[in-house]
Order: C-alpha cells, then sequence, then structure tokens
C-alpha cells in the first residue's frame, strides 16, 4: 500500500466527517483550558506512563520488521482492510513524507513534546501468531512488530518511550526469550491471545509464568471480545483463564479491563455467558489475587462500551490502586469512536468541557485521551490520580 494512497485516502475521510484535522504544536488558548490544566492537578508528569500506545506501520521501514497480514492491506478483504487503514490514518500521516513507519513515530514524538516532561509512552511489540508446537506463522497473522524495534526506539527516544516485549509463551525458547527482553529494559510482555493462539490457561505457559514472577514482569493481556480477529480462538479471552497464571504469582494487567464482549462463566460449567467485565469483576473481588491482578483503562471511552462500565470504574475507588492508565493509542485518533458529545450526554464529561477536549484531539489524541479521562465524573466521582501514575508499577525499584 502506497503512502499516497493512505494521504489521500484520509482526506476522503476528513471530508466525510470520519477523521478529524491534523494539526501541530498546542495553541497557547488550548494550553490554557481549565479542561487541560486539571489534568495535572495531584499528577506529577514523571510519574505517568501511558502504558498502552501500540506502534503500527506498513512495514516500509528501513529496519522496523513490522509485517502486515495481507489481509489487512488489500482490498479483497474489505472489513479488516477498512479497519487498518483507520488504524493508520489516525496518526496523521499526511503531513509527513517518506516511509509511513518512520512518520507514525515522527508523530508520536511531536505529541510526546506538547506534554510535560517526563510523561512516557509504554510501545508494545507484538509476536506472532504460532501453532501449537510453538512455531510462528506468520501467514496466520494479523500482524508483527518485532520485540527489537520496539527496543530500539525506546532506547533512541529514552525520555518520551519504554518498551514491552511480545514473546509466545509455547515457544521453545520463550524463557530464554525474556530473560534476554528484560535484561534489555522491557517493562512488561504484551499478548494478544485469540490472535496469537495462546490459551492463557494451558499449562505450557506456566514455565513462562514463574519467569514473569521471578524477573518482575507484568503481563499485559487482553480478554473480552477482539474486534480485528476473526478465527476460532475467541475465547482464550475469557477473563476466567488467568487463574493459573495468578497462582504462580505473576502479575497479570487486564487490557481494557475486558470492557467488550462476553464469555462462558467457566465458574459454572460454561452453561451460561456472562459479560466479560462481569468475570473480571469477579476475579478482582477474590482476595486472592490482591496484588496480582490489575486492569488498564484504555478503551474504555470508546463508543462500543457501555457508560455503565466507566460508572462503575469511577465509583470503585478500592479498585483504583489496581488501575493503569492507557491510551490503546492510535484509536483515540479515529474520530468517529471516541465522542466527547456521547461522553456527555451520558452524564460523564462536563458540557463546558467538550468544545476544548475536540480541539484537543486534532492536535494530540494522546493528550485527548488522558485529559478525557482525567475529566471524567459521575456524581461526584473520577479517578483518583494514582490511576495515572503508573510509573512505580512497570519500573519498580529500577525506574
Amino acid at each position: 500500500m502506497r503512502p499516497a494512497l493512505l494521504h489521500l485516502i484520509r482526506r476522503l475521510a476528513r471530508m466525510l466527517g470520519l477523521a478529524g484535522h491534523c494539526r501541530a504544536g498546542l495553541p497557547e488558548a488550548v494550553k490554557a483550558s481549565p479542561w487541560l490544566t486539571c489534568v495535572w492537578q495531584g499528577l506529577e508528569p514523571q510519574t505517568v506512563w501511558d502504558c498502552h500506545a501500540h506502534l503500527a506501520g506498513l512495514g516500509d521501514g528501513a529496519d522496523s520488521g513490522i509485517q502486515v497480514a495481507s489481509r489487512l492491506s488489500s482490498p479483497r478483504h474489505p472489513i479488516l482492510y477498512a479497519q487498518y487503514l483507520s488504524y493508520i490514518n489516525a496518526a496523521c500521516l499526511e503531513d509527513f513524507s517518506g516511509p509511513v513507519d518512520e512518520n507514525y513515530v515522527q508523530r508520536l514524538l511531536g505529541q510526546m513534546a506538547d506534554m510535560p516532561s517526563g510523561v512516557k509512552l509504554l510501545l508494545l511489540a507484538f509476536d506472532h501468531f504460532h501453532d501449537d508446537s510453538g512455531q510462528p506463522q506468520p501467514e496466520a497473522s494479523t500482524f508483527h512488530v518485532p520485540d527489537a524495534y520496539a527496543c530500539k526506539l525506546a532506547k533512541t527516544y529514552p525520555q518520551f518511550f519504554e518498551w514491552a516485549a511480545s514473546i509466545h509463551p509455547y515457544r521453545p525458547d520463550a524463557v530464554d526469550r525474556l530473560e534476554e527482553a528484560a535484561a534489555k529494559g522491557a517493562r512488561a510482555v504484551k499478548w494478544l491471545p485469540a490472535a496469537q493462539n495462546i490459551d492463557p490457561a494451558d499449562t505450557r505457559c506456566a514455565a513462562f509464568y514463574a519467569a514473569l514472577a521471578r524477573l518482575d514482569l507484568p503481563l499485559i493481556i487482553h480478554c473480552g471480545k477482539e474486534q480485528a480477529v476473526h478465527n476460532d480462538k475467541l475465547h482464550y479471552g475469557n477473563p476466567l483463564l488467568l487463574r493459573p497464571a495468578l497462582e504462580t504469582g505473576a502479575r497479570m494487567v487486564v487490557a481494557h479491563c475486558a470492557s467488550s464482549g462476553d464469555d462462558a462463566d467457566l465458574d459454572h460449567g460454561g452453561r451460561t455467558r456472562k459479560s466479560s467485565f462481569h468475570l473480571f469483576a469477579r476475579l478482582m473481588e477474590e482476595p486472592a489475587w490482591n496484588g496480582r491482578l490489575f486492569g488498564d483503562i484504555s478503551a474504555i471511552t470508546l463508543r462500543n462500551r457501555k457508560p455503565e462500565i466507566i460508572k462503575t470504574l469511577l465509583q470503585r475507588k478500592d479498585w483504583h490502586a489496581r488501575l493503569l492508565n492507557g491510551s490503546d493509542y492510535p484509536l483515540p485518533g479515529i474520530l468517529p469512536i471516541v465522542s466527547p458529545d456521547a461522553l456527555a450526554r451520558a452524564g460523564l464529561l462536563p458540557r463546558e468541557a467538550v468544545p476544548d477536549l475536540k480541539i484537543l484531539r486534532e492536535y494530540n489524541p494522546l493528550y485527548f485521551d488522558l485529559a478525557v479521562k482525567r475529566n471524567l465524573d459521575w456524581q461526584g466521582d473520577h479517578f483518583l490520580p494514582q490511576v495515572f501514575a503508573t510509573r512505580s508499577f512497570f519500573a519498580g525499584k529500577s525506574g
């Protein structure tokens, strides 16, 4: 897919109201908005690490190693093609020249430069789909972002980036690769079970979980419905499958707090289904997992999430020490799927905040996502600052 085609598609999307204008350099009026300045009340910027930021591209960079499945980059698969185009286009690349992979990073750097010094992103690598013997299957993979690329960016821009490895646990060398990643500064590991063919409850994962616990590296794992995968592995996103991992002492971070979809209630024979969030909440209520089970709040403000879930998360102050902020970038830049107006209609945002937040998104979707979540409120309940002060969780004594 040529960059020029991406730019044309984005311009058409903007004309149809599906994409916003891509601006750079926050105006002083935006910086002075009370809905932006309140972001930092009670919060030190150097403690803020966005724990869920994706690397994406077309694999056209000299050394990125990014691979994209042909079904995502071909009009022959229109739904997947549209999804990936929206993903890439959200990064606002039409003002750049050169490889898309590099432009994606440049756009990230520009957004980070708008924020106070010390704020960082945790960049997520993404391993291949592997077969049951632990062999990578590139042709079955949705996309691939190598550990080496995420690591390189974190080393090149240490003032802005940290990185998370992605290692399939069925690989014969999985533990060795995990130890290598930890030695190179990885702060976490990222799995998307349905897209990678990982059964979190499989005994083949046990040695990997034990190594995670020994190395004190958290696992960020997608639970609940997965929109970008179409296969027979979707049941691997059931939060209840995490119990074997939790029993090893490893720390589990449930991406998006499992806020979308439903799963079989395995605690009652799997005969009925419950919302994935309900099953996540059940695990959060089990005392044994306090200090081991966490949730990230990335994507909870998307329009396909129920406002009741946001309200619950805001009200559960007893969970806030176990919630971690992430943006799921570049999704906040996809205009239709995050609506400040809809959040205001649900009583979750002050209506007065909406105009400034919408302007902010045109300049900086990352900052926009943070500002929206810092302004969320339900009947006086809001996210405590500790939800956003994530550095200590990922850096520990080394950070």
